[in-house]
């Protein structure tokens, strides 16, 4: 009976640690990676015909839906995109991360394409989990504010796919009225404190 036992256990066990291998590489070695592709500049544009952090070409670039130039786009959409791009095609678009050493997992080509919250941990625009205080300014569509980001960043732990922007426009707007409505909040579009705590505290907006 005792045998029987420890083999169930050893199943489970092993059921667990399968369901838990397939992961994005760790923040660090999205570190490593950038830091060895253009010293972590996400603003870089040497003229050799590689941007940004993670050293896109344009072709490759807009494979993975990137507009514009890398370089130009937020850190964010960076972030973003390398992801994207690594679940389609692992480590093998950036020679740094064989120099590195870094090693493939379970995402990587798996095709899967992620959410920008998914995205959000590797790079330098990590969403928030702790809130920040209010501050202190109502937000009406058309307002931009640094201080705005974090709010928009938290909410993609809410299924949106906001980059950061810090500016309030129809996207923000859609989240912020989304988010009133879960919360019995009066759905005026104005960001206030209501609507800025409920972003960490309140239910979760239904889509």
């Amino acid at each position: 009976m005792r045998a029987l036992v420890s083999i169930a256990v050893a199943v489970v066990v092993a059921a667990l640690s399968a369901g838990s291998a397939a992961a994005d590489p760790p923040p660090g070695d999205w570190s490593r990676l950038r830091m060895c592709e253009s010293s972590g500049r996400y603003g870089t544009a040497t003229g050799n015909g590689y941007y940004g952090a993670y050293q896109f070409d344009l072709p490759t670039w807009r494979s993975v839906g990137g507009t514009g130039s890398p370089h130009l786009a937020t850190p964010a959409e960076q972030d973003y995109r390398a992801l994207y791009l690594y679940r389609m095609r692992g480590w093998q678009p950036w020679e740094c991360a064989g120099k590195l050493g870094l090693r493939a997992d379970a995402d990587a080509r798996s095709r899967r394409v992620p959410t920008y919250a998914e995205s959000a941990p590797i790079g330098g625009s990590p969403t928030p989990r702790a809130m920040p205080a209010w501050p202190g300014k109502v937000y009406a569509y058309g307002d931009c504010d640094p201080a705005l980001r974090a709010w928009q960043l938290r909410m993609n732990a809410h299924g949106y796919a906001f980059q950061g922007t810090g500016c309030y426009y129809a996207e923000t707007r859609r989240a912020v009225l989304d988010l009133q409505r879960a919360n019995g909040i009066n759905d005026s579009g104005l960001l206030g404190p209501k609507t800025w705590r409920a972003a960490w505290q309140g239910r979760a907006p239904r889509r």
